[in-house]
């Protein structure tokens, strides 16, 4: 009676057995299982030992890196950089490292020596403008010329000139436009300032 039972119950775990069977073929999880038995099997073939110690020293690596990163605080920059980031500030820093690298890459020993020769003249003209009093003399006369306004009222007048130049009519020419033109009240005030301008600058050129 007892081995009636076994045998029943073995053939109803073999029923059961076919029909999982059969349902893993019917919604293919079979072949997949074949396919992943497949993988593991080929990982495990090439698994050798001096792949083994590869990842090994990987592994190791990175918790040695994830344990510096952790003690020397980085997590705390994580914010900034992802500002950083969000703004576009990175991306400029990255370029502006490229420009960098690009410009040390092109220093030669040939534009070292001109940029130093270049630096040093300039020290040189410094230190003789400085000597000779003429660097005093130009601030001098620069400061004299801002508190005067001349600078400035020439640019607004080079300004105002070149408008008005644009939008004046073309001169007719001949002697009758020329009499048309000295006969203008501001014309003759011109000739008038350039007049005494010249007369000026020959007597200052005298003193010389």
């Amino acid at each position: 009676m007892t081995a009636v039972m076994a045998e029943t119950s073995h053939e109803e775990k073999l029923t059961e057995a076919r029909e999982a069977l059969a349902h893993l073929v019917e919604n293919g999880d079979l072949e997949r299982i074949v396919h992943l038995a497949r993988l593991a099997g080929a990982a495990q073939d090439s698994m050798s030992d001096e792949l083994v110690g590869r990842m090994a020293g990987l592994a190791s690596d990175g918790l040695d890196l994830l344990d510096r990163v952790h003690r020397s605080q980085v997590v705390h920059a994580l914010p900034a950089i992802s500002a950083l980031v969000e703004n576009g500030d990175l991306e400029r820093i990255v370029h502006l490292a490229r420009l960098v690298g690009a410009a040390q890459d092109s220093m030669s020993d040939e534009i070292v020596t001109r940029l130093a020769g270049m630096a040093s003249n300039a020290m040189c003209l410094l230190d003789r403008a400085t000597r000779t009093g003429v660097m005093e003399r130009m601030v001098t006369v620069a400061e004299k010329m801002d508190q005067e306004h001349i600078l400035t009222d020439f640019l607004r007048c080079l300004a105002g000139a070149t408008e008005e130049a644009a939008h004046a009519p073309l001169p007719k020419g001949g002697l009758t436009g020329l009499w048309e033109l000295i006969k203008q009240p501001e014309t003759q005030q011109t000739i008038q300032f350039l007049m005494l301008l010249g007369k000026h600058f020959r007597s200052c050129r005298l003193k010389h």
